[in-house]
């Protein structure tokens, strides 16, 4: 639990007093695949972070329609929104795989911000990232078509794994389509013709990209 703490987006760089106090906070939780943490309008108690596994969050459409909004891994906070609003929560939390999690409860941890205003600064800043990137999918989703979509996601990927020849999807594609806001078939058709213009080498979840300047272009 500790190091999960002292990696942590949100918590990394802290004093040890001051992860001493988060730990003594933190609850771990653990999930199999496929479990709920919580519902949209479930109160918004606590919030969490990704100890080791994969959780979605997303929403549903009134026709049924699942909208993934984001995949959070290994040191990756979630649900901290209502932590300060005391809203319920605005969607939904899946794990994807087997998972542990470290629950922070609201009403402990508000109390501990007072007492420790980098941590403030730190929550801003996450937020402030995560702001970024919901703003850049909004805009991906509704002024981009899905070939730009995927294309922007690799370039994505392969920023946030460091490695610029190739990447490695850590969903299922069925999942990466709800993510991209489409559906499975669509694209399989264009993962075929980027693979055909010789633009990337699909291999399982090994993508290589082979031609970024042109994946740039399109995204």
């Amino acid at each position: 639990m500790r190091q999960v703490i002292e990696e942590s987006e949100l918590f990394g760089g802290m004093a040890s007093e001051h992860l001493d106090e988060i730990e003594k906070l933190a609850v771990s939780k653990q999930y199999g695949r496929g479990e709920t943490i919580f519902f949209e309008g479930d109160p918004g108690d606590g919030f969490y972070m990704v100890g080791t596994g994969k959780v979605k969050i997303f929403k549903i459409s009134p026709a049924g329609k699942e909208q993934i909004l984001h995949i959070f891994g290994p040191g990756e906070p979630f649900g901290e929104v209502p932590v300060f609003h005391g809203q319920p929560f605005p969607a939904n939390a899946t794990t994807l795989e087997k998972t542990t999690l470290l629950y922070l409860p609201r009403k402990d941890f508000v109390t501990l911000v007072h007492n420790i205003p980098s941590l403030a600064l730190n929550m801003l800043a996450v937020l402030s990232m995560r702001l970024r990137r919901f703003a850049t999918q909004i805009e991906n989703l509704s002024l981009k078509e899905v070939p730009a979509r995927l294309a922007g996601y690799l370039l994505y990927l392969a920023e946030e794994q460091g490695n610029k020849k190739q990447v490695e999807l850590q969903i299922s594609k069925g999942q990466l389509a709800s993510l991209l806001g489409t559906i499975p078939e669509t694209l399989s058709r264009i993962f075929s013709r980027m693979s055909d213009e010789g633009l990337i080498q699909v291999d399982g979840k090994t993508i290589r990209l082979l031609d970024r300047d042109e994946l740039k272009r399109k995204g």
